[in-house]
């Protein structure tokens, strides 16, 4: 109170020294720096310490857990790069197989086609030559009647070209009809 009507006659001024009240504030000053060493500053300390263990402890964790989703990451990009590799393998082997496949099923079509014609040709030169025997053997009997007929009689010309013509008529007459 003292101090206050001092202060407040205007008799002691702000930037006064006062050895005593220096003293008192120095004694006041450290114990309570000894008390809050005591008391708060070991307990803050520690509790200082033990968040900043936390944080660098929260920090590597992090930074370990980032490196192995980086190395995670690097096997699934290598795995799919090879996944990819294998499918284009996959692709470009099936296309070859089709591709073969393909080849095989043309020379294997154009050997059945190329059989089949060579038995039609068998076919077709058989027949023909069962055709000309026919021919033959049918030329061969009208040369045979027509020898026959020549020498029943004796022929002048003009009888010759009768009996001919007779014949002829008589063929046309026999074919059997197509």
């Amino acid at each position: 109170m003292n101090t206050l009507l001092v202060l407040a006659s205007g008799g002691a001024g702000f930037t006064d020294v006062r050895p005593g009240l220096i003293f008192w504030t120095l004694i006041t000053f450290f114990i309570v720096a000894f008390v809050l060493r005591r008391a708060a500053w070991g307990p803050i300390l520690k509790a200082v310490d033990a968040r900043e263990k936390a944080i660098s402890g929260s920090i590597e964790a992090a930074k370990r857990e980032r490196a192995e989703a980086e190395k995670l990451l690097g096997e699934q990009k290598s795995a799919i790069a090879a996944a990819r590799a294998e499918a284009a393998e996959m692709m470009r082997k099936n296309q070859a197989d089709m591709e073969k496949f393909r080849e095989d099923l043309m020379a294997k079509s154009r050997k059945e086609a190329e059989d089949l014609k060579a038995d039609a040709r068998r076919s077709i030169e058989e027949e023909k030559n069962k055709a000309v025997a026919d021919l033959k053997a049918h030329a061969v009997g009208l040369a045979i009647q027509v020898a026959e007929k020549l020498l029943e009689e004796k022929l002048d010309d003009a009888k010759h070209k009768s009996l001919a013509e007779k014949f002829i008529t008589d063929l046309s007459a026999k074919r059997p009809s197509a």
